[in-house]
């Protein structure tokens, strides 16, 4: 059986109702059929009758479609209101074939070809959405469909669409405007922003439309000057330049489309493209999916002013504090959970222009393993950090934020062993991080358990690295990244607002180390005080760490007090305490019977620690009496 379903108009219906401005009749579906009689149901809302060939309803549809063309219009039409309109203007132009070519899919019947008898046709003259499935027979778009959207454009979008076969109505079409100001202003204007801030729900709304004869937007796509990429490119850009990348006009179509966005879609990420089509395919209106898209245009546009913002201050200020600051951040992906499993949690990347090429973890490359999780991201960035001071080929090994071993030497898996061996305990379940290439990697092993790892971290992997990496553990993450830069801004999250501060970045190569004591340091030893102190800058308050070539024998992290630091310290370092180095992240408060005597007898032979107690010199009496050296930084290295 054949059947078709339509919507049947007569050209001046008695019982017709107005809406807005025009006069709508009341329809009755029709339904064709191969059978010989005409039947009609006056009590339902239906006729039926029958056709015996196709050409008969190829006629029907044609004569329905011009019944409805003489409907009776109050006011003239707007110059573009035979069809929905999209507005696309883009920048970057990922994809905007599919786009285009999406668009003109979507399509009324305006003429129907039929090859076989098994079709079935449902028409829709006036809605958003016309489909013409045809099974086992064949008719092209262009004898079945007319498009339902036209498609306004700018510059070279349009020129890009042209050249894809794609029709296209120029803006300066729409406007009668031309490109004044250097195109400046060439979408700012009524024709442009009334078709798409009209509320389609508002009769004065739509009636000053067609006064003035302008067509309404249904679909906005647009993308912005490339601004953010502009501006940090290899060798900068001139002042001029830089200003002259600001988009305006983008900017202020993406709100109005955002903020109307009841009645119209608007669209700023190439990735959405599918759904929007899927969307524009179907027959319910998703005002949640029309928000979501709202949301995601003005995080857009806030992005985009926050760079333009941060570019400005720099260029007017050589302040790191400007009186308002936006950080706009990019979702990476959503993790597992936080700290704990009952903590939901995601991780962000920062798009500031002073990220861009910066380094570190979040821009780190995975080659292997299991999906980070939080707390992971906190220890890796931990490590890397370390790693990322030393000159010489270092390894670290951190738990819980901390560095627990610490070695520099030529050969890195030497490195490796010596970090391990400052405290093998903490080391398992841990994080390890080189400051070189990777060529070979191999755990120690106790026994037949070998020495389980979440994370190594390096600038490279050989070939034969990452193979050696691989084949431990399915669940090993293996990261590469670049080292970080320095001179950045650190942010921390307090209660109802934020913390700003410089990054520490100080090294011993900037830090003059006075000596105190009557005993000045011997070269090695003085070596191996630089050495401690810059691993001390990465442990958590109260920090000591006892380093001897190179090497940590002993740290402490995170006491309420500095002496119970020190002994658990020591305990670590053992007999290796000998003639090693000591250094501590801030002053000590007391010498005598307490942490500066306890570390003189213990046998270190330097002492490197900020000063500034008002015991100072109780700490140089002490250090005397034992033939210790002690050294004076005058920089303190707190770390909460």
């Amino acid at each position: 059986m054949l059947s078709l379903t339509a919507s049947l108009a007569a050209a001046t219906p008695p019982n017709a109702t107005a809406t807005n401005s025009c006069i709508i009749p009341n329809t009755r579906p029709l339904l064709l059929s191969s059978d010989a009689q005409i039947r009609t149901n006056s009590s339902s809302s239906f006729t039926c009758c029958s056709v015996r060939n196709l050409h008969s309803i190829c006629r029907i549809i044609k004569a329905m479609a011009a019944a409805e063309e003489t409907l009776t219009v109050t006011n003239p039409p707007s110059p573009l209101s035979g069809n929905r309109q999209a507005l696309i203007s883009l920048s970057d132009k990922k994809d905007l074939a599919v786009l285009g070519n999406g668009l003109q899919d979507l399509g009324v019947i305006s003429d129907v070809l039929l090859f076989s008898l098994n079709i079935d046709i449902v028409w829709r003259r006036s809605l958003r959405r016309s489909l013409c499935n045809v099974s086992n027979t064949f008719v092209s778009r262009s004898s079945c469909y007319e498009s339902l959207y036209k498609i306004v454009s700018t510059g070279g979008t349009a020129s890009t669409l042209e050249s894809a076969g794609l029709p296209v109505t120029k803006v300066e079409q729409l406007t009668s405007f031309g490109k004044p100001l250097d195109g400046r202003v060439k979408t700012l204007h009524p024709n442009v922003h009334g078709g798409i801030l009209a509320r389609r729900d508002q009769k004065h709304h739509m009636e000053s439309l067609s006064k003035h004869g302008i067509g309404t937007f249904d679909v906005v796509v647009v993308n912005l000057y490339p601004f953010h990429e502009k501006v940090t490119s290899t060798g900068g850009i001139e002042f001029e330049d830089g200003i002259e990348n600001i988009d305006i006009g983008g900017p202020a179509m993406i709100r109005a489309a955002a903020k109307n966005h009841k009645d119209v879609l608007v669209v700023v990420d190439s990735e959405d493209y599918p759904a929007l089509l899927e969307f524009l395919k179907g027959d319910k209106d998703d005002q949640q999916f029309r928000r979501k898209l709202a949301w995601k245009a003005f995080q857009h546009v806030a992005s985009y002013d926050s760079a333009v913002s941060e570019w400005l201050w720099k260029q007017t200020s050589e302040d790191k504090f400007p009186q308002s600051l936006t950080v706009p951040m990019l979702l990476k992906s959503p993790l597992r959970y936080g700290e704990n499993p009952h903590q939901k949690a995601a991780f962000y990347v920062d798009k500031s222009l002073s990220e861009v090429n910066a380094g570190g973890i979040a821009t780190a490359i995975q080659h292997h393993g299991k999906e980070m999780s939080y707390n992971n991201y906190l220890d890796a960035d931990a490590a890397w950090n370390c790693v990322s001071e030393f000159q010489n080929p270092t390894c670290v090994v951190v738990k819980h934020t901390n560095p627990c071993g610490v070695a520099s030497c030529d050969d890195i898996l030497e490195a490796y062993g010596l970090a391990v061996k400052a405290d093998p305990v903490s080391a398992f379940g841990g994080i390890v991080v080189f400051n070189v290439e990777v060529d070979e990697f191999r755990s120690p092993t106790d026994g037949e358990t070998r020495m389980f790892y979440e994370i190594v971290v390096a600038p490279k992997y050989t070939k034969k690295g990452l193979e050696i990496l691989r084949g431990k553990s399915k669940t090993l993450r293996i990261l590469e990244a670049r080292k970080n830069e320095k001179g950045k801004l650190s942010l921390r999250q307090v209660g109802g607002g934020w913390l700003a501060q410089d990054s520490d970045d100080l090294t011993p190569l900037d830090i003059q180390f006075k000596a105190v004591s009557q005993k000045a340091p011997q070269k090695s030893e003085l070596a191996d005080a630089e050495f401690a102190w810059l691993c001390v800058k990465h442990v958590k308050s109260n920090a000591i760490v006892i380093t001897k070539n190179n090497c940590m024998l002993g740290m402490e992290s995170g006491q309420p007090n500095r002496l119970e630091s020190l002994r658990i310290a020591l305990k670590k370092a053992g007999e290796e305490v000998k003639g090693a180095a000591l250094a501590s992240d801030a002053f000590f408060p007391f010498a005598w019977k307490d942490a500066v005597e306890e570390a003189c007898e213990s046998g270190v032979s330097v002492i490197a620690e900020p000063g500034g107690s008002i015991r100072d010199g109780d700490a140089i009496d002490c250090c005397h009496k034992y033939g210790v050296s002690l050294l004076f930084t005058n920089v303190r290295h707190f770390r909460h």
